[in-house]
């Protein structure tokens, strides 16, 4: 859930996708294990989490997954 009505605001996939962005400001073109690494060391975010962030970073057209496995900002 994007945006919950009845748990914190840090819970959910909206809150913690900016993270990942920011993680992928400072380092574009990273491998996704690499960003996953990172994220996870500074906010303890889970693996399915993470990979809803990228999810809804990759609708929004914020961010992709090239065939090697990189995540990269979409300019």
């Amino acid at each position: 859930m994007l945006l919950p009505g009845n748990i914190h605001p840090e819970l959910s996939i909206y809150y913690n996708a900016a993270f990942v962005l920011e993680a992928l400001k400072n380092v574009d073109n990273q491998p996704i294990i690499d960003l996953y690494h990172g994220v996870k060391n500074k906010k303890g975010m889970s693996f399915p989490s993470f990979v809803l962030c990228l999810d809804w970073l990759y609708l929004i057209d914020v961010a992709k997954i090239n065939e090697e496995g990189r995540v990269k900002l979409c300019s």
